[in-house]
């Protein structure tokens, strides 16, 4: 099973992204857990999973994020400011899936 944290401000803005994911993810038969948590519960989040992907109103947040991704060993990027105002779902789960392989 693949995990995908994403992180954003109030973790209520990615909740429908999320959705998506999770039906393209179904659609593909992947066994994945995909959720969304708020900024300050992100670092604890981190250490259960494969992948963070920071939505992009907080990139401002990857250099705190990425000594913490370091640490627990998880490749982190920010979601695509397109993709993300799409709500594309396919785009953003392609975009973990490529993280997780590139390690």
């Amino acid at each position: 099973m693949k995990r995908i944290l994403l992180a954003c401000s109030s973790g209520m803005s990615t909740s429908l992204l999320v959705s998506k994911m999770e039906e393209e993810a179904k659609a593909r038969n992947l066994d994945v857990k995909i959720w969304a948590v708020a900024q300050d519960k992100a670092p604890e989040d981190m250490k259960q999973a494969d992948v963070l992907l920071i939505g992009p109103q907080m990139r401002f947040m990857k250099k705190k994020f990425s000594k913490v991704a370091e640490e627990v060993g998880i490749p982190l990027d920010v979601i695509d400011p397109v993709s993300y105002g799409r709500i594309d779902g396919k785009a953003v789960l392609d975009a973990a899936l490529n993280l997780i392989e590139q390690g």
